[in-house]
């Protein structure tokens, strides 16, 4: 009886690993806790802001064929955040930018690898494939976005990370610093709850990006949707208002 209860153990500490190795990817992930408090700007992201000044307009549409005769420039900047782990003194803010600037990069060049393209999925497995490189290991944009920027408890983190699609936030034509992000994610915010091309708001109706319906949990932790919502529109809303989300453009977000 008791080998019998051992073997059923064995079995289920087994079936346990399997099911947290599937999970992870058959990699550590990072659990850094960001600690640190001063803003003393780690790394440099001037060369990620150069870029998108100069090939990235107001409305976020990209060029990408310009884009494209810079690859060198934008390889470089992803080798450099590569080379760069984070590490426990980085400030949250800090943090922040690093992953937001690297999945922002990242999907451009995965792009630019596959260009030209009509969707960013048209390509095989975008959101899946482990090419992205942190230190000695490689992620995929999905790993960074849901299992790094998504438990660090800031929701707006979906308004600043761009897929490349015109649904999408738009992709800000400057790169994200500690020291301005906050500012910068509180805009981000603002130009996308309140942009007509992606909701459309009245007092009592609402129709919203698929965005707050594929990620509702993140924005309801402290209140409903409409509750989040109301903090960045510029309109009244009724806490009552109807909800319908309207059909996402996963066409290609490139300058005409």
């Amino acid at each position: 009886m008791q080998f019998k209860l051992m073997a059923q153990m064995t079995v289920l500490s087994i079936f346990s690993l399997a099911g947290l190795f599937s999970f992870f990817g058959g990699k550590e992930m990072p659990q850094h806790e960001f600690s640190g408090t001063s803003q003393s700007e780690v790394l440099d992201h001037t060369a990620w802001n150069s870029l998108l000044k100069k090939y990235v307009d107001n409305t976020g549409n990209v060029d990408y064929k310009g884009f494209n005769n810079d690859q060198a420039a934008l390889t470089s900047y992803l080798e450099y955040l590569g080379n760069t782990s984070p590490s426990d003194i980085w400030s949250k803010e800090e943090a922040l930018a690093y992953y937001i600037n690297l999945y922002n990069a990242a999907t451009v060049q995965l792009i630019l690898n596959n260009y030209p393209t009509k969707s960013i999925k048209d390509i095989k497995d975008p959101w899946g494939k482990e090419w992205v490189r942190i230190g000695s290991e490689t992620f995929s944009l999905g790993d960074i976005e849901h299992k790094i920027l998504r438990k660090m408890n800031e929701p707006r983190i979906h308004f600043a990370i761009n897929c490349a699609s015109f649904s999408c936030p738009k992709l800000l034509n400057e790169a994200y610093t500690s020291e301005k992000i906050e500012d910068q994610l509180q805009q981000a915010s603002e130009d996308f709850v309140n942009d007509p091309t992606r909701n459309i708001i009245s007092k009592e109706k609402l129709q919203l990006s698929n965005i707050f319906k594929w990620y509702k949990k993140d924005f309801t932790e402290n209140g409903s949707l409409i509750d989040y919502i109301k903090t960045y529109s510029q309109k009244d809303i009724d806490p009552k208002a109807d909800i319908k989300y309207v059909t996402y453009d996963w066409s290609l977000n490139e300058k005409k």
